[in-house]
């Protein structure tokens, strides 16, 4: 029967009105209503272990909306960024759900299933990122929802690809061929002195929006095409800055190309936290 619910699970985001439900949930996490905030903040609390032991506001009650309590700033020091300079620390807090070695142009989304990085990132070919290497982080509805930069590094462009929105579980990975290839996303593609890279910011079902700090999307969600932002000269970032905030839980992936990074021992679905190491710069 467990198996069974599974599948019903699934097969119903096909047929779901994934983005009306998101511009309903839109609506609803930025009411500022008092009693609906606060019904909805107490729920969510009630629901989901939220520690807000390091928010910059440690009171509930003084997050006007609930979409401001899942945006929730941290407080100064609340994440130390590693010692090391050629560290990549994470972008998120999460559990890191896959990371490893493209299989030439193909990512691990799941156990057996595989997706195209030209799909994942909008590219007509996987340039250097053929043979790169990845990591695929989950951010639960309790996680702190910002995203910030692994690395010191130059956004040079913004891409916004509309898509579906399915759910980003484990579950729905492990069902769904393509998903992150297939939800709406942004990818941010940067470029070091070590090597370009790419952060991508997946949306998911009640995940219809994304904020980034360097550029205004405006109306992207609805567009029905790719839409390129170029930045020149292009936006330095240091490691540990902000470059954008999911507006509920989703999933970063990170891209790197071939032979420019070695990431850490860490087992798949191990929970972690942003500024933690999670790889390192080959020297």
């Amino acid at each position: 029967m467990k198996g069974a619910w599974r599948h019903l699970h699934v097969l119903a985001q096909h047929v779901a009105p994934h983005h009306a439900l998101s511009r309903f949930m839109h609506r609803l996490a930025r009411s500022e209503r008092p009693w609906l905030a606060r019904a909805l903040i107490g729920t969510l609390l009630a629901r989901y272990p939220i520690d807000l032991a390091e928010a910059a506001e440690t009171d509930p009650a003084k997050y006007p909306s609930l979409n401001a309590l899942f945006t929730r700033a941290l407080r100064p020091g609340a994440r130390p960024l590693p010692q090391d300079p050629l560290a990549l620390a994470s972008p998120a807090d999460g559990a890191l759900s896959v990371c490893g070695r493209l299989e030439g142009d193909q990512l691990l989304q799941a156990k057996g299933r595989w997706y195209p990085v030209t799909r994942l990132l909008a590219r007509d070919d996987p340039g250097p990122f053929r043979d790169g290497h990845f990591a695929t982080i989950y951010l639960a509805p309790h996680n702190y929802h910002r995203v910030h930069a692994p690395c010191d590094a130059r956004i040079d462009e913004i891409v916004y690809v509309p898509g579906a929105l399915f759910s980003v579980n484990a579950l729905t990975a492990a069902r769904v061929p393509g998903l992150f290839a297939r939800n709406e996303r942004v990818v941010l593609r940067c470029s070091s002195a070590h090597g370009d890279f790419a952060v991508v910011l997946v949306g998911a079902m009640l995940v219809g929006s994304m904020t980034l700090a360097c550029c205004d999307l405006g109306d992207a969600g609805r567009d029905r095409g790719v839409r390129r932002v170029p930045l020149v000269p292009g936006v330095p970032i240091r490691r540990g800055d902000e470059i954008g905030r999911f507006n509920m839980g989703s999933t970063v992936v990170l891209v790197y190309a071939r032979d420019t990074v070695e990431w850490a021992d860490i087992a798949p679905g191990t929970p972690v936290r942003m500024g933690e190491p999670i790889g390192r710069w080959r020297a």
